[in-house]
């Protein structure tokens, strides 16, 4: 990291966003794996208040709301990303690389526009690491999310 160049602390700072900690699984599954400098999260529902964000793109959410849920799923991902990094000494300056998205978004049948309501996620990822926040993603329509959550989305990080 050049001096000139913020940390991805001071941009999330800069941009008024806390992280939150580490969501305690739903169900039979661990929030992070590492193996090797790949750091892969589990998926992580969209939340509002508190509470799962419920809602079917194309009936009863719009595609701004969905992006807007999306991002609210990238700083749960990086508070998730912070813990796996804390608990192996390092922090999110180690991260060399967000690797690959993958978006579930609960979406009617004649609904498109997942790629977008997913930007939500990969704009913010591009704001706090810049360069290294370019990824690979996916972005599907499903009929169903667990808990009828809006969105969800897991992430594989490279780490130094």
């Amino acid at each position: 990291m050049t001096s000139n160049t913020l940390s991805p602390y001071a941009k999330l700072d800069a941009l008024g966003i806390t992280l939150p900690p580490v969501s305690t699984p739903a169900a039979a599954y661990v929030p992070f794996v590492q193996t090797g400098n790949l750091i892969f999260l589990s998926g992580h529902i969209a939340r509002r208040d508190g509470k799962p964000w419920v809602g079917q793109l194309g009936k009863t959410l719009d595609t701004a709301e969905g992006k807007l849920a999306a991002r609210a799923i990238a700083i749960d991902l990086m508070g998730t990303l912070h813990a796996a990094l804390v608990a192996t000494g390092k922090d999110l300056s180690h991260v060399r690389r967000i690797v690959k998205l993958m978006s579930l978004v609960n979406s009617t049948g004649d609904f498109t526009e997942q790629h977008l309501v997913t930007n939500g996620a990969s704009e913010l990822f591009g704001e706090v690491f810049g360069a290294a926040g370019s990824h690979a993603r996916s972005a599907f329509g499903v009929a169903q999310i667990p808990m009828g959550a809006c969105v969800e989305i897991e992430l594989i990080a490279e780490v130094a």
